[in-house]
């Protein structure tokens, strides 16, 4: 399945690493927390848990780091941090992020915010860097019975912007975020923020870029 110039109607987003770059930010944080609690966490281990639920984030930090990771404890004292950090330093937006909400907007694109991030960080975030009134709506893994790489947030998406699945592109930085918009029917298209991807997640994207400057003429 891939799309044609003028068929997608609607865009969900993913937030961290997608449209901020805050990906960096977030393994930094989580490696920084789980090492204060006693933890031999480290960044590959991070990137394994990126937009990802938080049983499933849990089971392979389990796995991958320590039989009794406290992975609740651990992400709270991350929040901490890194809001400590954030709200000193701010985020910073992706390569092309207002050059391609603005051409969205003109074309009368809908678009809403699909992220694992809680909505009032996703807002704050957002208005950071002066793009939060570029989106419908904010959907949330709270809002669902399941976060990615469950189906449920871009079935919500879709739902939310009044459109079919098949009329609407998943814009993600993360595997789980890609396995979700495929398994909700959704058009895919890959930006990579912290590591390239392998055989196995290409095949399941419609186009893999360099930035989001490049999704431009393509919608």
């Amino acid at each position: 399945m891939s799309f044609a110039k003028g068929e997608i109607k609607g865009v969900a987003f993913d937030l961290d690493g997608t449209l901020l770059d805050t990906e960096t930010l977030y393994k930094r944080f989580w490696v920084e927390a789980a090492v204060r609690m006693g933890y031999p966490m480290r960044d590959e281990h991070a990137l394994m848990i990126r937009a990802t639920q938080a049983e499933l984030a849990q089971q392979i930090l389990r796995e991958h780091v320590d039989p009794e990771f406290d992975f609740y404890g651990v992400r709270e004292l991350r929040r901490v941090i890194m809001e400590e950090y954030v709200d000193e330093h701010g985020v910073e937006p992706k390569d092309g992020m207002y050059e391609l909400l603005d051409a969205l907007k003109a074309r009368g694109v809908r678009m809403v915010v699909a992220t694992a991030t809680q909505p009032d960080r996703a807002r704050k975030y957002l208005r950071m860097v002066k793009a939060d009134h570029y989106f419908d709506e904010i959907i949330c893994a709270s809002m669902v019975p399941h976060g990615k790489p469950a189906p449920d947030i871009y079935l919500l998406a879709a739902e939310r912007m009044g459109l079919r699945p098949d009329q609407a592109l998943a814009v993600e930085d993360a595997p789980s975020g890609i396995r979700s918009a495929h398994a909700a029917g959704m058009h895919r298209v890959l930006i990579p923020d912290q590591d390239e991807p392998g055989e196995e997640l290409r095949a399941l994207c419609e186009y893999v870029l360099p930035s989001l400057r490049d999704l431009i003429d393509m919608i």
